[in-house]
């Protein structure tokens, strides 16, 4: 669906060099503070009951900085019972339209089927914003065509007032902080310090987005329970979007959220959804084998290469130590004919054979283009022939993922006839450079420029061209219960060294006791012996002295 098409007019164009966002690091496209108002803004708000909300939504809404004649709010009452209505104290260019089908992403999409603006703002029917804000939010928008702008909602307890009060600030505080918000801004330096997912900012209170953005990731999943907002994020980002945190678009939420009031069942339900929907959540996909609805790499192979090299490369992929993955294999598979014909003459039998080999396996897909799914995060483009290592695919996505890097070229091999290599290409770096690249620019380069380009050996990575049998899963159990088998057995001869070890420091403990007990002994007996000697020593003086007496006086007489 693409809102701007429906009304009948195109988003303003960017004059000049669009800015070059690396990673999430948006300081570089600097706003000015000042500047002058181009660009519509819509407003669109889901609303279901709560009016006396609603009107100061509204109130807030006719008191922002931005000008009215840029700006349209679109209410959408989703069933309430009364009807919901427009007070007098709203903009000039308010519409209030009827959606009866249940659901606040349903709500959404139409009001930006409805929306004319060159930006999207969407707005809970109970967060009231502060007169700047609107502005703070436009401002990144005239810097560049594909940012996503988060304002900061802080949750009042304050008792809803009749009329909208002339100091909001005096009147709704104390109230508390978008905690998690705040935490992921803080801990991630502005989200500029290459966060993983900083798509997770992506919330519907106060977030305005280009209309650009959304015609290319399309409208809100109106089959999700809970987490549209997040889901809608990682799709943006897939389409190449900055996520700018702004501490100048400043509202209030009128009481708790839902999540504030119940944050694990929410989140219960929740990732029970959005697991299927958001590969960059792994920590929702523990599941060593099982398949999902937006596969975390999509890995594009030629099937016109010959049947045996093609199976080499595809059962290769099947068996790797990522299960979360879709091969699309390419090849005229509509041409192949039906009628009668002796197969081993067939011209076409290797296609026959891939196409027959690979028909019904959940996780290839035979197609004449290559339309691979966006919402995919990244995609490798491999030769057939060229046979990845069991944990090659892995190795490749961590380097990416640790990294930032929007290509990893795989050099597979090199000769006087050329360089084969596959690549590993993140597709919301591709989707940012295609947003900002010059017209005749090569798009690698723009790619490393706004994300990070490198090479590496695909002989490092375990590629070859020798074909090997794939492990297998029982044989995969059998290596690890044998491993586990072992581990056991080093584990249990460890603690038997441990009780070793630990006798002989006792019996060393009383060998030192008896040392010390001897040297004691020892001791005595120096002393003991010493005091012999000298007593000898005295008796021999003492004899030696009575026989020189006695023989004195012999001699006299």
């Amino acid at each position: 669906m693409t809102p701007l098409r429906e009304a009948g007019r195109r988003p303003k164009p960017y004059d000049g060099r669009v800015a070059r966002v690396r990673g999430n690091d948006y300081r570089v496209l600097q706003p000015a503070e000042r500047f002058t108002p181009e660009l519509s803004v819509s407003v669109v708000i889901p609303a279901y009951g709560g009016q006396d909300k609603l009107d100061l939504v509204l109130a807030a809404l006719a008191r922002q900085t931005y000008p009215a004649e840029l700006t349209e709010v679109i209410v959408v009452d989703n069933g309430s019972t009364p009807p919901l209505r427009l007070s007098a104290d709203r903009p000039a260019r308010t519409r209030l339209m009827v959606c009866t089908k249940p659901g606040r992403a349903v709500a959404r999409n139409a009001g930006l089927a409805a929306a004319t603006g060159d930006v999207i703002h969407w707005l809970d029917s109970d967060v009231v914003l502060t007169p700047g804000a609107i502005e703070a939010h436009m401002r990144w928008h005239h810097a560049a065509p594909y940012v996503v702008v988060t304002g900061y909602i802080r949750f009042t307890s304050a008792e809803v007032p009749a009329r909208l009060p002339g100091d909001l600030e005096k009147h709704f505080e104390p109230a508390e902080p978008h905690a998690w918000i705040v935490d992921l801004v803080e801990r991630t330096n502005g989200l500029t310090d290459n966060p993983q997912r900083p798509f997770s900012l992506h919330v519907g209170g106060a977030t305005s987005v280009n209309a650009r953005l959304v015609a290319a990731a399309g409208p809100m999943d109106e089959e999700l329970i809970l987490g549209q907002d997040t889901e809608m994020g990682y799709r943006l980002s897939q389409a190449g979007a900055v996520f700018v945190p702004e501490p100048a678009a400043r509202a209030y939420h009128l009481g708790p959220t839902m999540r504030m009031r119940g944050k694990q069942p929410i989140d219960r339900v929740s990732h029970a959804f959005v697991a299927d929907r958001i590969p960059a959540y792994r920590w929702l996909r523990g599941h060593p084998g099982r398949q999902w609805k937006v596969p975390y790499v999509t890995v594009v192979v030629v099937g016109t290469a010959g049947y045996d090299a093609v199976r080499a490369t595809v059962d290769a992929l099947l068996a790797s130590t990522i299960p979360d993955i879709s091969i699309l294999l390419l090849g005229p598979w509509d041409t192949l004919q039906r009628e009668r014909r002796a197969p081993l003459r067939d011209p076409a039998l290797d296609l026959v054979l891939v196409h027959g080999h690979y028909r019904h396996e959940g996780r290839v897909r035979l197609s004449a283009t290559e339309d691979v799914d966006p919402a995919v995060p990244f995609v490798l483009r491999l030769p057939a022939g060229w046979i990845p290592g069991e944990d090659s695919l892995a190795r490749l996505l961590d380097l990416a993922r640790d990294e930032g890097l929007g290509l990893v070229n795989v050099l597979l091999d090199e000769s006087s006839q050329g360089v084969v290599a596959g690549r590993l290409e993140r597709v919301s770096a591709f989707a940012r450079a295609r947003i900002v690249a010059e017209p005749g620019e090569d798009l690698d380069d723009v790619v490393d420029a706004v994300s990070g380009v490198s090479w590496v050996e695909g002989e490092t990575y375990g590629f070859t061209a020798e074909a090997t049998s794939p492990m297998g899963r029982r044989s995969a159990y059998r290596a690890r219960v044998e491993a586990e088998a072992e581990a056991a057995r080093l584990a249990k001869e460890t603690e038997r060294l441990r009780e070793q070890v630990a006798k002989w420091k006792e019996e060393s403990g009383r060998w030192r006791k008896t040392a010390v007990e001897l040297r004691r002994e020892v001791g005595t007996l120096r002393r003991q012996l010493s005091t012999a000697t000298r007593t000898q020593k005295n008796l021999r003086a003492l004899i030696s002295s009575t026989m020189r007496r006695a023989l004195g006086k012999r001699l006299r007489n």
